[in-house]
């Protein structure tokens, strides 16, 4: 396939680059800064620089692709993720930017969208196994995810063809800002755990979650939970991180204190124990690491490099 991606120089994107290549397909990637593009070219995509928010541009820009892998996205860091003015850049990039690549996709005859999202916008579940059925929380944060997704599944409702839907786990591995930081504290000993220890976390590594994209490419249209096998409690999760920096938790923050943020952290601090089992039937697609006990020594082994 002809495939244009946006979003290609982000966590999930400098993953997913090399494996659409890897996979056959032919790669034009948007770049916003001449860097990006060297950095694009260099992996062997051919780089375009357009406005995410010009659609008469992007149309022009997507016209002969198969497909638009929209992973465009402006997360802060954990640094900032509380921050109201990083969270209203990366709402207009989810709402009007992805509103922008549909309107865009149709009128270039593009077959196919395949919109990133994150499996943190279902409602906290306990124990209880999640799948895409599962009632979902309209809470603040969550709006630029859910008008990404009515703006991939307007896609198909227009004539567009497929639009594909990924509901990404809380990604981590080399190049996500976050997981350097949190490698970073738990050498210094520390751990985080938001919200109740035994509460579940669903993570994905950015190298499953890139071959998850490949793998979106031949998935009927609809929604999918991107997450590894095995989600982990925040407790085992946090030790599994300290075991793959070498070192031993001395502390956990901030805990339950979590909750005084309100739906600033909401994200974070339910329990989600999410299933793959839709994504992996629909597309044979399966995580090389089946939880981050396996995920974080191979991420520790290129930060620590």
């Amino acid at each position: 396939m002809r495939v244009f991606i946006t979003g290609g120089t982000g966590a999930i994107g400098r993953h997913a680059v090399p494996a659409l290549l890897a996979a056959g397909h032919t790669v034009t990637a948007l770049a916003r800064t001449p860097g990006k593009a060297a950095a694009l070219a260099g992996q062997g995509a051919a780089p375009v620089t357009v406005s995410l928010f010009d659609r008469e541009a992007l149309a022009s820009a997507f016209a002969g692709h198969d497909a638009v892998v929209n992973l465009a996205s402006a997360i802060p860091p954990m640094s900032r993720f509380m921050s109201a003015g990083a969270q209203r850049q990366n709402n207009r990039v989810r709402v009007e930017g992805s509103a922008a690549v549909v309107d865009a996709a149709l009128a270039a005859g593009v077959d196919r969208v395949v919109q990133e999202s994150v499996s943190m916008v279902y409602r906290d579940q306990g124990a209880r196994w999640i799948d895409e059925d599962a009632p979902v929380d309209h809470y603040p944060m969550t709006r630029g995810n859910f008008a990404a997704e009515s703006s991939a599944h307007r896609f198909g409702r227009e004539g567009g063809g497929a639009g594909v839907v990924l509901r990404f786990g809380w990604f981590y591995g080399p190049g996500a800002a976050h997981s350097e930081q949190m490698y970073a504290q738990a050498r210094r000993h520390v751990g985080m755990v938001l919200g109740h220890p035994d509460g579940y976390v669903s993570s994905i590594h950015l190298a499953d979650a890139a071959e998850a994209v490949v793998a979106a490419l031949g998935a009927a249209a609809g929604t999918y939970n991107v997450v590894d096998d095995e989600p982990l409690t925040k407790r085992e999760y946090a030790h599994a991180l300290a075991r793959a920096a070498d070192t031993r938790l001395w502390l956990t923050v901030p805990g339950r204190a979590a909750y005084l943020f309100g739906h600033r952290l909401t994200s974070l601090t339910r329990s989600l124990r999410v299933s793959n089992a839709r994504f992996r039937a629909a597309t044979g697609w399966a995580p090389r690491y089946p939880s981050a006990r396996e995920g974080w020594p191979a991420t520790a082994a290129v930060l620590a490099a």
